[in-house]
């Protein structure tokens, strides 16, 4: 009977004595094979890292003689222009920020630059108009 019942289970009777409680076999090189384990997958990562960094070498490589052949520049670059350009007082452009405007130039003196425009267009005028906008 006990040979059937070893045949009708197969060799599942081990783990049936871990599945009722029974002490579980160790494995002696279960830890020096777990460090290997990692070690190797470590070395694989290191090893796919390598390859992609070398891929985006070549990539970059080939961007840069595409940049040279066509005369544009890297997104870096254009933004550092950019910035660089906007912090520069912009003399008579329509575009520069409120506190780029230089010194002399504030609206404080709108009243000056009216007569002065005014005395502009009165020096064009003939001399019977002028008279009349004197008065």
């Amino acid at each position: 009977m006990d040979f059937v019942m070893k045949q009708a289970l197969g060799g599942a009777t081990k783990d049936m004595g871990k599945m009722l409680g029974g002490e579980e076999e160790k494995d002696p090189d279960a830890q020096k094979k777990e460090e290997e384990r990692q070690e190797a997958l470590r070395q694989q990562e290191e090893e796919r890292k390598a390859k992609h960094a070398r891929m985006e070498a070549e990539r970059e490589k080939v961007r840069q003689q595409i940049r040279d052949k066509y005369g544009l520049k890297k997104k870096e670059e254009k933004e550092a222009e950019e910035k660089a350009a906007m912090e520069q007082p912009c003399e008579g452009s329509l575009t520069r920020p409120k506190k780029a405007i230089p010194a002399g130039c504030g609206g404080d003196e709108e009243e000056e630059e009216e007569e002065s425009i005014l005395d502009t267009v009165l020096k064009y005028l003939p001399g019977p108009l002028q008279d009349m906008f004197k008065k």
